[in-house]
């Protein structure tokens, strides 16, 4: 028995002895070294780490892309169809020239213009001459997880389209020679300094980013819609009648074109408004809801009060209400819920269809297409209830950003916001009309302004471009 304990204790001891052996006992110095050594690479790798967000890159990508849908085909079918048969690629070709020189324009100073730093008015027009610096980095400013590069798209977008509505409301009539010159003049005049002043770091309206005077505008009631719809209608005045208006029909040539510009301006607005989100999050949501029940009850309103007063409600009315609704929520969309966005788009398709048809037979000027009482007059109604229905709870910034001195002010839904908006519709409004007025004074010195009363009988696609839409 002591024999067996012995060979058991002589055992065990030399398994203990080869246990120790085999398993190294860690170095304290070695185990910091290590530890230190993790540390220094989870720091590298962490100061590598890109801050794109590819989400909301892709999101602001397809936005870029659906605004540029919006002007082509939505704004050149839309337009298209509602000119006489003479005078459709003329009224087409006036949305598509500007994608290419507005594109130019934005690439040598207009994105430098509208946000590059300056003062209250005006961005430095050589801070991004070119695209100088607008690379792949985040612009933290404007956009922290995107691209600079996709920001900049995108704004351009916005850009090409804006002058493009005011085409609506001289069309059938104007030389093209000069609506390039007027174009070139008025979105180097108006279009970018505006911008500037809602959207750009230390613009005079801009609540986010420094501005003195707080003004809500999500995605361009005033940079786009108020601007382009005064334009438009001071336009209309110094062109004056088209030959024979009001004592001649001139019905549209085709309400198809126009509905399927239509459905395809609906789906690019979601770009438009929901896409200034900047970001594929929950704002970008509420935007998109917005967007589509405001076009819900503006064509809801406007085809119901076509019913009402004059016995049908016509297909090109809905249609129109439709467009009315996507302009009016467009200031508000990323403010407001979706019951307020649903109540703005019936106030708006109320408003507006009584501007179209009341409003214009009144004062009898000739807006062709009808964009001072769809654009601008949508546009100001949407400017001002939002100041009624901004909602922290659906954009809290508004409630934490602005301030005045050292005190943060709330910009919910107050008279004092109706008042800050007022104040931003009757700038917008005056800034746009007096520069539109000299722009086009100027023009009408140098190359003219209406094509001859001959030319404009023959029509626009023959005379001005040499072309027929309709070869029979």
């Amino acid at each position: 028995m002591k024999a067996f304990l012995s060979v058991q204790a002589r055992v065990l001891v030399v398994f203990l002895f080869l246990l120790v052996w085999l398993i190294p006992v860690p170095c304290p110095s070695q185990d910091t070294a290590s530890l230190e050594q993790r540390i220094a690479q989870l720091e590298a790798a962490a100061k590598a780490a890109s801050p794109i967000n590819s989400g909301d890159n892709t999101w602001l990508l397809v936005s870029s892309a659906l605004v540029l849908l919006m002007t082509a085909p939505g704004l050149i079918l839309f337009y298209g169809g509602l000119v006489r048969e003479k005078n459709v690629l003329g009224t087409m070709m006036h949305s598509l020239i500007l994608m290419a020189v507005v594109s130019a324009l934005w690439m040598f100073f207009g994105y430098s213009l509208a946000f590059g730093e300056g003062n209250a008015f005006f961005g430095s027009p050589s801070q991004y001459f070119m695209f100088k610096d607008v690379g792949g980095a985040p612009n933290p400013d404007y956009a922290a997880t995107i691209p600079h590069t996709s920001f900049m798209l995108f704004q351009m977008m916005f850009a090409i389209i804006t002058p493009a509505l005011i085409s609506g409301a001289v069309a059938e009539r104007i030389k093209f020679s000069s609506y390039l010159l007027f174009t070139v003049l008025w979105v180097t005049i108006v279009y970018f300094p505006l911008c500037h002043m809602v959207w750009g770091k230390g613009g005079l309206f801009n609540w986010a980013l420094g501005g003195k005077i707080p003004v809500l505008d999500f995605a361009g009631g005033t940079v786009v819609h108020v601007s382009s719809g005064v334009a438009a209608l001071v336009a209309a005045l110094m062109l004056g009648k088209r030959n024979g208006f009001p004592r001649e029909p001139m019905p549209p040539h085709n309400v198809v074109l126009s509905l399927i510009g239509t459905g395809l301006l609906w789906v690019g607005w979601f770009g438009f408004n929901a896409g200034s989100a900047v970001s594929a999050g929950e704002l970008a949501t509420s935007a998109f809801a917005a967007t589509h029940f405001s076009a819900v009850g503006a064509a809801l309103s406007w085809a119901g009060l076509e019913w009402l007063l004059k016995g049908k409600p016509s297909v090109l009315g809905a249609a129109s209400g439709m467009v009315a609704g996507l302009a009016t929520i467009t200031p508000a969309s990323g403010f407001v819920t979706i019951p307020a966005a649903f109540f703005i788009g019936l106030c708006g398709g109320a408003v507006c269809y009584l501007a179209v048809t009341k409003l214009k037979s009144t004062f009898g000027y000739d807006d062709s297409l009808d964009v001072f009482g769809v654009h601008g007059v949508g546009s100001t109604v949407g400017l001002l209830l939002v100041g009624c229905f901004a909602n922290p709870a659906v954009n809290g910034l508004i409630a934490t950003t602005f301030k005045s001195g050292d005190a943060v002010v709330s910009l919910a839904g107050s008279l004092a916001q109706v008042k800050n908006q007022a104040i931003g519709i009757l700038f917008t409004a005056a800034f746009s009309g007096i520069a539109t007025y000299l722009i086009l004074k100027l023009v009408r010195v140098t190359v003219g302004l209406r094509v001859s009363p001959e030319e404009e009988h023959s029509g626009l696609d023959l005379t001005q471009h040499g072309e027929s839409a309709y070869n029979d």
